[in-house]
């Protein structure tokens, strides 16, 4: 059975109780943005109560509360009614009141993670902060059937890993309503899509193609592959790690990337001479390995040595685990980096995987950046071929190897489908 039609209850409102009536209007209208009552979910009214109303709606914020309560109780939905006028909801619109918006904001995401329909970061998918229109679909999507599954008694609310299991149950069967897709589907394609498309005429002319190739998942070449680092990570299991190199006395202007005592140093020098290295790697192989494996959580610093954490450990056990990472890797920023360096080493190995060259001048056309930014770009070029050498992904001139090539295409799958998120300018 339909629920009411909404200017009907507005009407009964308006005779019942004509002083809530124009509140209840303003309200309805931003909750519902004008579609039927029955597409309004708890996420939409726990949103609209704890968020919208206090941030963006003027005019006595509890008074509007309990109005659309009043509503939403005429046309039968008891549940939304009470959250209206619940203890919680008046303590939030308080905190927003007497702390501001940063605690207000704080205590409605505390709330609303307690309400268990908010879909969690699942491992094919993690939500953005800016989502388009398919993954909002999709958000809106798992957090209905999270509330249904919660009404029902099959889910209880604090149960994190029935609710993740449930939310990939959700994203990941085909939906008749999408033609026998799924929603994963629909939200990656989305995100690779705007890959393609947000950064200028070259780099569409260039990531076009790749729109398809990237859009199942890459398979981990066969065979061992990354033994530079494999070895670094053995080395940081022994006795007292990896030593780091001592440094000279130096003012923090003068240090260097390398310095142990800079605390911004993403790795120091391996105190090994490649001669006593299984593969004969170069010392700057053996940074860059050193300085990826950093940025997986693989090392860390204990004093003057680098040591193999859990997550190290866990890389070493699972040989997929360890070449995504890897992969990841490629395009993880490096220290100090801007977004530019980033962009660069994406379009590098988008003309490596299509088996071009991949100088300076060729990527910084692609980007279209000033000439005073080039050396960002021979930078972090320079650091994707340190990183390609270290494991073992470029063959003798200077293209990719076939795992190279795989490498490149997780890279770029992985990044061109991450979450978008608001950057924050403090």
């Amino acid at each position: 059975m339909p629920a009411p039609d909404v200017a009907a209850l507005l009407a009964d409102l308006e005779r019942s109780d004509p002083d809530s009536a124009e509140e209840a209007r303003s309200a309805i209208e931003w909750l519902s943005g004008g579609e039927p009552l029955e597409t309004i979910t708890e996420l939409a009214v726990c949103e609209f109560l704890w968020y919208t109303l206090p941030t963006k709606v003027s005019g006595d914020r509890p008074t509007t509360a309990r109005a659309l309560g009043r509503l939403l109780r005429l046309g039968g939905l008891e549940r939304y009614a009470a959250l209206c006028s619940s203890p919680v909801t008046a303590q939030i619109l308080r905190t927003y009141a007497r702390s501001g918006e940063d605690a207000g904001i704080a205590a409605y995401q505390s709330a609303l993670d307690a309400r268990g329909v908010l879909p969690p970061d699942v491992p094919e998918l993690r939500w953005s902060s800016i989502m388009g229109p398919e993954e909002l679909g999709a958000h809106g999507a798992c957090s209905a059937a999270l509330e249904l599954a919660i009404v029902s008694g099959e889910l209880a609310p604090g149960s994190t890993r029935d609710r993740t299991a449930l939310t990939r149950r959700w994203l990941t069967t085909p939906r008749v309503e999408l033609g026998g897709d799924n929603w994963l589907h629909r939200v990656q394609g989305e995100r690779l899509n705007r890959w393609v498309l947000g950064r200028g005429a070259a780099w569409r002319e260039l990531a076009q193609p790749f729109e398809v190739r990237l859009h199942a998942p890459i398979p981990a070449p066969a065979g061992e592959h990354l033994a530079a680092l494999r070895w670094l990570l053995h080395r940081g299991e022994e006795p007292g790690g990896i030593p780091l190199a001592p440094v000279p006395p130096a003012s923090s202007a003068t240090r260097g990337p390398n310095d142990p005592d800079d605390p911004a140093a993403v790795v120091p020098a391996v105190l090994v001479a490649p001669a006593e290295t299984p593969g004969g790697w170069s010392g700057d192989e053996l940074t860059a390995a050193g300085e990826a494996a950093r940025r997986m959580g693989a090392l860390d610093r204990d004093g003057r040595a680098l040591v193999t954490t859990a997550t190290g450990r866990r890389l070493l056990g699972d040989a997929d685990l360890l070449w995504e990472a890897a992969a990841s890797a490629l395009l993880s920023p490096g220290s100090r980096e801007q977004d530019l360096g980033v962009s660069a080493r994406e379009v590098a190995l988008m003309l490596l995987a299509d088996g071009l060259p991949a100088d300076g001048e060729s990527v910084a056309g692609v980007i279209g950046c000033d000439e005073e930014r080039r050396p960002e770009i021979d930078a972090s070029l320079t650091g994707l071929t340190r990183l390609l050498d270290a494991f073992g992904l470029r063959a003798e001139g200077g293209g990719l190897t076939s795992a190279g090539r795989a490498a490149a295409l997780a890279a770029l799958r992985g990044h061109a489908l991450r979450p978008r998120r608001y950057v924050s300018l403090g």
